[in-house]
């Protein structure tokens, strides 16, 4: 019985999100909340900012939750605090987001540096409850406690790191809302096997609103996520790494991010991750180098003699994640384990 109560999260906020995604999608075209499909060879109009709409789903979800545990657990301590200020967290992320989808990402969004500033301030709310263990396993040097280093500047690094890169590696249909679906699902599992279950039904709870997204999202999209999307996922794969206190294998879950961060570097963090699409529905390089993961997708892709398409492109790039997750799960079993 516990059991079946606790698919009940997961469940609202599929149905939450696959019910309101297609009266979002009507009333932001009437009000001119659109977006060019960029991949796509002849002009596109497509929502945008869908991924409100998830945040919303996964919200309710996770309030469904708590409310599960309150009342009919009679559990008023173990962790509903630290799931509060995850909630405060996300929704003050996703409103960052949205700012900066309503001032317009193609011409620059919120400024850089005040999108960095912005990001930071939303992770006070887990600076102020101390969130994880200051003590870090640190290669040679053995457990350091780092003390309030950790809370007060480690935590607004990995929320300001994990929320802006996971915008970078973005920009086809279903690429966005897929990896989140495929990274929340492996901390899923590293939650339940390091004794953390309420951090998996959290991590379950956002992955089945983004499977309700992903159904309008995937190729050939009627939705576009946005940075309210991105910054909540990036920002939630941190949060739950930190609470959870298994911080190393989140990193390396974030390797395609770490890459394409470097790879973004090369052209000043300006050059776009789209491809130059062909009357065919095939994509070419946009640009002579290399500034995107998408950008290498298509480049190897034409190398094999296969014909680079969108979709191609983006199941390359859940292929390439995958791996990096098992290779995580390979490198860091004993350490998740014990």
């Amino acid at each position: 019985m516990t059991s079946l109560i606790l698919i009940l999260p997961i469940i609202a906020s599929f149905l939450i999100t696959l019910f309101l995604i297609p009266f979002w999608i009507r009333k932001s075209k009437q009000i001119g909340l659109f977006w060019d499909d960029m991949n796509k060879s002849s002009k596109q109009e497509i929502a945008g900012s869908g991924g409100i709409i998830v945040i919303f789903g996964f919200i309710i979800g996770v309030l469904i939750f708590i409310a599960y545990r309150v009342f009919l657990l009679n559990d008023t301590n173990s962790n509903l605090i630290q799931t509060f200020v995850l909630l405060n967290v996300i929704l003050m992320l996703a409103g960052i987001g949205f700012m900066d989808d309503l001032l317009g990402w193609r011409k620059g969004g919120i400024k850089r540096k005040y999108r960095i500033i912005v990001v930071a301030i939303a992770a006070i709310p887990l600076m102020a409850i101390n969130a994880g263990k200051s003590k870090v396993l640190i290669p040679f040097l053995g457990n350091i406690d780092l003390g309030l280093f950790y809370p007060l500047i480690l935590i607004p690094i990995g929320i300001v790191g994990a929320t802006t890169t996971y915008n970078f590696l973005a920009g086809y249909n279903g690429e966005e809302a897929g990896q989140g679906v495929i990274i929340l699902s492996a901390l899923a599992i590293v939650s339940v096997l390091t004794g953390n279950p309420w951090l998996s039904i959290i991590s379950l709870t956002m992955v089945s609103s983004l499977l309700a997204f992903l159904l309008f999202n995937f190729y050939p999209a009627k939705v576009f996520p946005g940075d309210s999307l991105t910054y909540s996922i990036g920002g939630l794969i941190a949060i739950i790494a930190i609470l959870g206190n298994f911080e190393r294998i989140a990193i390396f879950f974030f390797i395609p991010y770490i890459l394409e961060t470097i790879l973004k570097s090369r052209g000043k963090l300006v050059k776009q991750s789209f491809g130059k699409p062909k009357k065919d529905g095939s994509l070419d390089l946009k640009y002579n180098k290399i500034y995107s993961l998408n950008h290498l997708s298509i480049l190897i892709m034409k190398k094999l003699g296969i014909k680079p398409t969108e979709i191609k492109v983006t199941l390359s790039i859940y292929l390439f994640q995958i791996i990096i997750i098992i290779l995580g799960f390979i490198i860091f079993n004993q350490g998740i384990l014990t």
